[in-house]
């Protein structure tokens, strides 16, 4: 079974994180190297976020992507290695002031500020497990005192910027503006490996106008080539997470020769996606109309259906499928128009683009006063996801009998809304390759990179490395290709060009 999304707009993001020891070497370049934090079920992903912070966290990622309002030598490019945590954390040191006062930071490639908690937080419980910042043991340091916050799902990071120097490295970023956070929302930081965040998004997402470090790092002469690259080691039986270069890339990191896009839109290292492929059996999919590695549901639904990772049984969906699946294939026969299918039956409006929830309230025509009834928002989007799997079915040729019976399959199969899937352990070898079509290049994923194993032997649980995210139109649908994906790619993010690279890595 194959399945094609055309025109999906992707967005690259990543959670990787920083090193500690530094290491001199022969080829001109400063690599810190680091250590492996071993294995443990009972702290993935940062000691397993509780549903509250889960569903945060996953808030707080669909709010970001809506939108707000040959190696140099040791002076021009630089390396630092990150730390893997449990596959899903990469992390490790920068410093900030003089002397440099160390923590572990987050580069992100979704977000454009750098934040750390600061001695002033004093009523988050986050704050007393992390490093934190103190301008008076700083010689550098230069107050600055403007307000900020950083919204993360049901909380918001916030604090107030200063500016002080920023150690990456072997390098030395001068006078960079940074957020000493004085607040910090629930247990997702506080359980985090991380103190703070380091973006390395485009400086129009930037909170505060703040420049980011990256910025610095070109305006301040500190890198040659203006891109850095990240290498993910995948491999948890080794001690190196992996590193980032500076101002590069690494001939060591990758084989052959990277396939490069245009970022479309700046601000996040966004950039078009063509087909999306479950196995090998390429079928068109019109519009899906709906927005680890993240995706409309719609898709993410059937590749959980075709690897068998448990999902959550839709009532509203299954309800779908019941009263309207035999009205949807009789339009979808008829040629009718596939987004606006949902609207003509009664389940969605239609804004001209997309179909869009009607809510649990009346809808009333104001134009000539007439209600549409009650409708529940939760049928929307389950009507949308049922006329994309059965146009999928109908162009395979396959009987109204066989199209019911996948549907209601799918339905079994919609994605945890918690983010987390399981899968059987002893199925690997029966799943099949996911591949993203970039720049006309697909790019396969094989059961061993997007399954999770954490644990060993009897008690080893397996995690889907696929999960739901919804972003709606004009911004979505969007793909987030996370390290799940980077593990397997070398990734360079080219500032100069406006372009991003993948090629295998080494």
């Amino acid at each position: 079974m194959g399945t094609t999304v055309k025109g999906v707009v992707l967005l690259l993001f990543i959670s990787s994180l920083l090193c500690s020891v530094v290491l001199a070497s022969n080829d001109g370049l400063v690599r810190i190297g680091l250590k492996k934090m071993k294995l443990d079920p009972n702290n993935r992903l940062a000691a397993q976020l509780d549903s509250k912070d889960r569903e945060a966290l996953r808030a707080s990622i669909a709010r970001k992507y809506r939108f707000r309002n040959d190696l140099g030598d040791s002076e021009e490019t630089d390396i630092v290695a990150l730390k893997n945590y449990m596959d899903a954390q990469y992390y490790g040191e920068i410093g900030i002031g003089t002397p440099p006062q160390k923590f572990t930071v987050i580069f992100d490639t979704g977000s454009s500020n750098l934040w750390v908690p600061s001695t002033k937080c004093y009523f988050s419980v986050a704050c007393f497990f992390h490093s934190k910042y103190k301008a008076s043991e700083s010689s550098t340091y230069k107050k600055n005192g403007k307000s900020a916050s950083i919204q993360y799902g049901t909380g918001a990071i916030s604090g107030f910027f200063s500016n002080d120097n920023v150690k990456v490295g072997n390098l030395v970023v001068k006078d960079q503006e940074f957020i000493e956070a004085t607040k910090e929302p629930g247990v997702t930081f506080m359980a985090a490996k991380f103190d703070g965040i380091l973006g390395l998004g485009f400086k129009e997402i930037s909170v505060g106008d703040a420049v980011p470090v990256w910025y610095n790092m070109v305006e301040q002469g500190l890198i040659k080539d203006q891109e850095f690259s990240f290498w993910l080691n995948r491999n948890v039986g080794e001690e190196m997470g992996g590193e980032i270069v500076f101002g590069g890339v690494d001939p060591n990191h990758y084989k052959g020769k990277h396939t490069y896009v245009p970022i479309t839109q700046k601000g996040y290292w966004q950039f078009d996606m063509g087909d999306v492929l479950i196995g090998d059996k390429p079928t068109a999919i019109a519009d899906s109309g709906t927005s680890l590695l993240a995706g409309p549901t719609t898709v993410i639904t059937m590749i959980n259906q075709a690897i068998g990772a448990s999902g959550v049984a839709s009532q509203e969906c299954k309800a779908v499928v019941q009263q309207y699946g035999q009205t949807i294939i009789d339009l979808l026969v008829s040629q009718a128009e596939p987004m606006k299918i949902c609207s003509q039956i009664g389940l969605c409006a239609f804004d001209g683009s997309h179909g869009v929830s009607m809510g649990i309230e009346n809808v009333v025509d104001e134009s000539n006063g007439k209600s549409s009834g009650i409708l529940h928002s939760a049928m929307c989007p389950a009507c949308e996801m049922a006329v994309v799997w059965m146009q999928n079915q109908l162009m395979e040729n396959q009987t109204q009998d066989r199209i019911l019976d996948y549907a209601n399959q799918l339905c079994d199969r919609v994605p945890n809304p918690m983010g987390e899937s399981t899968v059987d352990c002893g199925s690997l070898s029966s799943m099949p390759t996911i591949s993203f079509t970039i720049g006309g290049k697909a790019f396969e994923l094989t059961p061993e990179e997007y399954i999770l194993k954490v644990g060993e032997g009897a008690e080893a649980q397996c995690i889907s490395g696929f999960t739901a995210l919804d972003v709606p139109p004009p911004r979505g649908p969007l793909w987030i290709l996370g390290d799940v994906f980077m593990g397997r790619y070398h990734t360079v993010f080219d500032f100069g060009k406006l372009r991003v690279g993948f090629a295998e890595a080494a």
